[in-house]
């Protein structure tokens, strides 16, 4: 081939790739579209640890798409009250709340089996069972009569079980108890005899400290302290055997999802999971240093009996039972749930339980302070 022909088909097929590049250029400006969304949090700011799920999605998202697609934060009360978020995403006052199914479980019962059930799962195998075991598909089957698309973005780990005025050393204690309580917990300690109360976070302690309550559960020791609880109710329960490992959850506008190129869709599931991971890691990280620092200024940690735990089982089967008979969706979330819950405390007994108790035995013997190794002195 000449040299000249070789330039004249090369200075085509350039022309040719210029052509191409031009036309593909709207093609990509649909792939990646300038998007703004607005986000309403059940959270209040202060709370930064669950409240910045919210925004770490966001800057992931924004980082990710060169700031083309856009989601702004807002905290609870900002544009709706923070029990109210999931239902403005039903709605469309916003497109996404950043919340925990449960806050709306009088609306539906279905909706607290994407959050936590009392006497379920941890944080660990809940997330097993959400990824793997068909969690978050049941959970959208059942959301889509809410036009709703949900993926889990934060967990808390085990949750303690309260701040209380009085100790609680028998069921006969829990008698008459007006406990500020989320979900299907409240129901649960109401069949003891409780008289439970859902009020966001905000709202719990002015209730705990003018007697309107007289106890009050939220998260754990992190963000606890930041509510201070422990002022106006020295007596600090554990476990919140009602959230062993509690999902905190994006809830998309479904219409709104739907709408958006597969790119950004399959960028808000990775993120979701991103966040889902970060925040069971934030807490953990955190929660040490903050329930040392509870005692130290005078909370008095007390363990439920299992006398208290036995009687708060039985009453949360009797519930179950009672749901799976009244509501579909909720008998095949949770049936789905006990398929996995069996096998997954049979295989926890095992390796990490027995690395675990050997590891704080060793703690409860002073055998792992650094000053034991020549660190720290």
């Amino acid at each position: 081939m000449g040299r000249r022909s070789f330039l004249t088909r090369a200075t085509v097929g350039g022309a040719a790739a210029a052509a191409g590049g031009a036309l593909a250029a709207p093609a990509l400006a649909q792939e990646t579209p300038n998007i703004n969304w607005r986000l309403a949090s059940s959270f209040p700011k202060s709370l930064d640890t669950i409240f910045s799920g919210g925004e770490e999605l966001a800057r992931r998202v924004s980082e990710a798409t060169d700031g083309r697609f856009r989601i702004q934060v807002f905290s609870a009360g900002e544009i709706v009250p923070g029990l109210d978020a999931i239902n403005a995403a039903t709605d469309g006052t916003v497109e996404c709340a950043h919340s925990v199914g449960y806050y709306n479980w009088g609306k539906d019962p279905a909706f607290a089996c994407g959050a936590e059930l009392p006497f379920t799962f941890s944080a660990r195998s809940k997330s097993a069972y959400n990824y793997y075991g068909g969690g978050i598909d049941l959970y959208n089957e059942f959301l889509e009569k809410y036009s709703l698309v949900s993926f889990p973005a934060g967990n808390t780990g085990t949750q303690m079980g309260g701040w209380y005025r009085k100790e609680v050393n028998t069921p006969a204690d829990v008698q008459g108890l007006k406990i500020r309580i989320a979900g299907l917990a409240g129901r649960v300690l109401e069949r003891m005899g409780a008289v439970p109360q859902q009020l966001a976070g905000g709202d719990v302690y002015p209730a705990l400290e003018k007697g309107t309550i007289d106890a009050a559960e939220w998260v754990g020791p992190y963000d606890d302290a930041k509510l201070g609880f422990h002022k106006v109710a020295p007596y600090y329960y554990y476990p919140g055997f009602w959230e062993g490992g509690p999902t905190v959850s994006m809830f998309f506008n479904k219409a709104r999802y739907d709408q958006l190129p597969d790119s950004y869709k399959s960028l808000l599931r990775s993120c979701c999971q991103a966040v889902d991971s970060n925040m069971l890691a934030n807490y953990d990280y955190k929660n040490p240093t903050a329930i040392k620092e509870l005692v130290a200024q005078g909370a008095q940690l007390r363990s439920f009996s299992q006398e208290v735990m036995v009687a708060a089982f039985e009453a949360a089967n009797e519930v179950y039972a009672e749901l799976s008979q009244q509501n579909e969706s909720f008998k095949k979330q949770y049936e789905a749930m006990l398929q996995f819950r069996d096998d997954w405390y049979l295989y926890a007994q095992t390796a990490d339980y027995t690395f675990d108790t050997f590891m704080m035995t060793l703690r409860n013997q002073d055998a792992l302070a650094p000053s034991n190794f020549g660190v720290g002195e």
